[in-house]
């Protein structure tokens, strides 16, 4: 068994969708962006076995904070506004190595 992890970057989106009317990452627009991610990331060449992953997930129960997303194995969580936020993460974190402080949660 290896001690190098699968994904040097493994991204997970809330995708959760609240029934009872409190805020959630799937009405503040997480699908878009997780598409958006994973698109972006194919383009750059950086998805597969050592590279990123962007997945999605249920609840990460961090909803109120706005939409958000956490990056393993660093455990940063972010929140976003639009693709532009998302980019900002990709380039800044994910290939830069430099979480963007705007951003966290």
């Amino acid at each position: 068994m290896s001690d190098t992890p699968y994904f040097k970057h493994h991204v997970f989106f809330c995708m959760n969708v609240r029934e009872d009317g409190r805020r959630c990452c799937g009405e503040h627009g997480a699908a878009e962006a997780q598409k958006h991610a994973k698109k972006r990331i194919k383009s750059l060449d950086m998805n597969g076995e050592g590279k990123v992953r962007i997945n999605q997930a249920g609840c990460l129960d961090r909803c109120e904070e706005g939409p958000c997303l956490v990056v393993y194995p660093e455990g940063t969580w972010y929140t976003y506004v639009d693709t532009s936020d998302i980019d900002e993460i990709i380039d800044s974190h994910l290939i830069g190595g430099k979480p963007v402080d705007r951003l966290k949660i």
